[in-house]
């Protein structure tokens, strides 16, 4: 069982930046994919950023040169650094861990970007 922590989220202006944390357990965090999904409310869940064990990222068309996904094995932790933020941007944001068969979830971070 992996235990997923995140932190992070908050009310930020449109145009600012938001880093969010999740902090993973388990002895073999090295070989889990890790990323960040998000929803809105009444939208379905989309794949924000993720990073495989080998360090390969992939980011929704959305985010491209906005977001971006790090992750410290030696920490197990992963972060995601959100630069100019908009409005559409606003949903809760899930960390989640996937290994083999696997998928395990955060319990969420609400992320705000108003003015």
């Amino acid at each position: 069982q992996v235990q997923l922590v995140e932190s992070g989220g908050g009310l930020v202006q449109p145009g600012g930046s938001l880093k969010l944390s999740c902090a993973a357990s388990g002895s073999i965090f090295s070989l889990y994919t890790m990323g960040w999904y998000r929803q809105a409310p009444g939208k379905q869940r989309e794949l924000v950023a993720k990073v495989t064990s080998s360090g390969v990222t992939t980011y929704a068309n959305s985010v491209k040169g906005r977001f971006t996904i790090s992750r410290d094995n030696a920490k197990n932790t992963i972060d995601l650094q959100m630069n100019s933020l908009k409005p559409d941007d606003t949903a809760t944001y899930y960390c989640y861990a996937h290994y083999l068969w696997d998928d395990y979830w955060g319990q969420g971070t609400q992320v705000t970007v108003s003015s």
